[in-house]
């Protein structure tokens, strides 16, 4: 595949995610604001009356490892070095489009669909308060141990066993946010679909040839 034809597959496919998830938040905030909103709610003052001391700081550092500057400066040096050790620029293009695909689906998104946080305290402060949907920290840890594991897959294979076990760090990120009050359950849950999802079209048109 030209890298033209690479170019346009892969923007028609981050056009689609883009609409499919802008369809998600739309109802999400109109036709089933209630009999799902409702209920995420009530979880959301639920947990608020159940936090601790130590599940706050557990909340924290799963928030961190979501942190968009963290993130980039993360994929970064992740294509970088793989770069560098492969001598070849593909894994810096690959973990560059994964972000940055990500993080402009994010932005129309939380412009286009404005959706209030959930009616609780909320413990990271300083949140735009209606950029709930989706979040944007499970996008960002999803993004960083994914494209891991991808990288692993194609130049280290023999390190993949026990890399998997970072497939907790999403998890964290999730419960995180949820805990700390800055989004609702299908926030985090549309975070981490759309990741995936980018993250497999992205590997599906850069990899595939190298798979052959």
């Amino acid at each position: 595949m030209t890298p033209r034809a690479a170019g346009t597959r892969l923007a028609g496919c981050w056009l689609l995610l883009c609409a499919g998830l802008l369809a998600v938040g739309w109802l999400l905030t109109h036709p089933l604001s209630r009999s799902v909103g409702g209920p995420e709610n009530d979880l959301s003052r639920w947990v608020e009356n159940h936090r601790t001391p130590a599940l706050d700081h557990v909340a924290a550092l799963g928030t961190l490892l979501g942190d968009t500057v963290l993130g980039i400066v993360t994929l970064l040096v992740l294509g970088a070095g793989f770069a560098w050790w492969r001598r070849h620029h593909l894994p810096l293009l690959l973990v560059t489009l994964v972000y940055v695909g990500l993080l402009a689906a994010y932005l129309v998104t939380t412009h286009l669909v404005p959706r209030d946080r959930p009616p609780v305290e909320i413990l990271d402060k300083g949140l735009v308060p209606d950029h709930s949907f989706p979040s944007g920290h499970t996008m960002t840890s999803t993004a960083v141990v994914g494209c891991l594991l991808l990288l692993l897959h194609s130049y280290a294979p023999q390190h993949l066993r026990w890399a998997r076990l970072l497939v907790v760090v999403p998890v964290l990120t999730m419960l995180s946010r949820v805990y700390q009050g800055a989004h609702h359950v299908s926030d985090v849950l549309a975070g981490l679909v759309t990741a995936l999802v980018w993250l497999t079209l992205v590997a599906g048109v850069l990899l595939r040839d190298r798979s052959r």
